[in-house]
């Protein structure tokens, strides 16, 4: 469920009608409902509640510092990939204790800052990287906690660029070496404690099954980690998919209940029906890192149509927003749901590209598909852009970055400002 709805014929997020912001603060514009993010996260920790666990917010999907304070305030931990993430999440007030670090290439910088702060975990990568976090400990007098990342070669079936979870894919050290991976740590690193053992299989998926292969492959493992090593929870990643298409749609319950049962996307009580009685007899603390499923669906960027070029073998609609405030559609094919902030009153639909003002082919956000008309002048709204949105967003072209909205009932708030031209130029000389 999210909280975006047309309301006498004018799209709204919560209590704010997203025409007033536009006027108020121009475009392009991110708007982000705070009721959505909270949703998301009560349930998913609902959906966990007969199993020790926690709910670590992945940071990367989108790091502003009010969205961290609003989970930070709720309970929610973090899963971290930089120190800068780190950084951020301590800013929003987020317990470092409840941080967990992720990534294949941690800096020694980034290391020596997790470890004074006090994180919960480091999730190493491979063998290598636990070697140096020993090293580093050892040369700062202190014990870093950590688990290793295993790859239970399984195919989450998802875009090859968000797949981790394969032998092929950077992350993770082989299903098959984890166990002697353990015993030679246990042995010869005296400054790491192995504290759990980490996995994910990719992201955005729709389907339980790869959930369930992954977690029913990895059990004998976990299992036998604890009787001999005493390791003490296990993080089985995020991936949970959202919806892009017939998103706006997908924030009535009425249309969930109006699909096929055997069509109907993954959702978070299917996902705890069937993960939780595989878990919660480990004895082991269980940790979620979904980001995507917290946020993807609780943000909308909003862009103003500038022209409408007709060609002789496509009609463009041109937009002020472009790749560089939302790079998915270029750079992993992403659909995103265009819906105008006016209700169409018809339902007739025309066959359009809605293209941005960047020198590059692939600055589009869709092509070849049928949208109700909208005029130069007119605002549109690209759904579920809440996740890899903001978060992925470059100064490319020189084009200063877009504000940033959180709404709450009937509040706006601009939780970032929009850049300036000489913003762009900060810092150089």
């Amino acid at each position: 469920m999210h909280g975006f709805s047309y309301k006498n014929g004018s799209l709204f997020c919560e209590n704010i009608d997203l025409s007033t912001l536009v006027a108020e603060h121009g475009t392009p514009l991110y708007v982000y409902s705070a009721g959505t993010i909270l949703d998301h996260y009560t349930r998913l920790d609902a959906a966990l509640g007969s199993t020790d666990h926690e709910v670590a917010y992945a940071v990367k999907a989108n790091s502003n510092l009010s969205v961290l304070r609003l989970l930070a305030s709720h309970g929610a931990g973090f899963d971290i990939v930089s120190g800068g993430e780190l950084f951020r999440v301590i800013k929003a007030g987020g317990d470092p204790a409840h941080c967990t670090f992720a990534g294949v290439g941690k800096t020694r910088d980034e290391i020596v800052y997790a470890l004074q702060q006090g994180i919960y975990s480091f999730n190493v990568e491979s063998e290598e990287e636990l070697r140096y976090l020993n090293q580093v400990a050892g040369e700062l007098g202190m014990i870093a906690p950590a688990a290793v990342r295993v790859n239970p070669n399984v195919d989450a079936k998802t875009h090859k660029y968000i797949s981790t979870g394969k032998s092929e894919n950077k992350f993770g050290v082989d299903f098959g070496a984890i166990s002697d991976l353990y015993e030679r740590a246990a042995k010869e690193l005296k400054n790491i404690k192995l504290r759990g053992l980490q996995m994910h299989i990719g992201s955005q998926l729709t389907s339980i099954a790869p959930f369930i292969e992954a977690v029913e492959k990895v059990i004998p493992l976990v299992t036998e980690l604890k009787a001999r090593h005493g390791i003490e929870f296990w993080s089985i990643g995020g991936g949970i998919g959202i919806i892009y298409q017939e998103s706006l749609k997908s924030g009535n319950a009425d249309w969930w209940a109006s699909q096929p049962e055997n069509e109907r996307p993954l959702t978070i009580e299917q996902y705890g029906k069937e993960l939780v009685p595989r878990l919660k007899d480990l004895g082991l603390k269980i940790l979620l890192e979904p980001g995507r499923y917290i946020v993807g669906n609780a943000g909308v960027l909003l862009t103003k149509c500038l022209y409408e070029k007709k060609g002789s073998a496509k009609t463009f609609k041109i937009v002020d927003a472009g790749m560089n405030d939302l790079i998915r559609p270029a750079l992993y094919e992403g659909h995103h749901e265009i819906v105008p902030l006016v209700e169409p009153s018809s339902t007739e639909r025309i066959k359009v590209d809605v293209v941005g003002p960047i020198c590059e082919s692939g600055d589009f956000f869709c092509q070849d598909r049928l949208l109700p008309d909208f005029n130069p002048g007119d605002y549109i709204a690209l759904m579920s852009a809440g996740a890899y949105g903001f978060a992925m967003a470059s100064n490319y072209n020189s084009r200063p970055l877009p504000a940033e909205i959180l709404v709450e009932g009937g509040n706006a708030t601009v939780i970032r400002k929009r850049q300036t031209l000489e913003d762009l130029i900060e810092g150089e000389h």
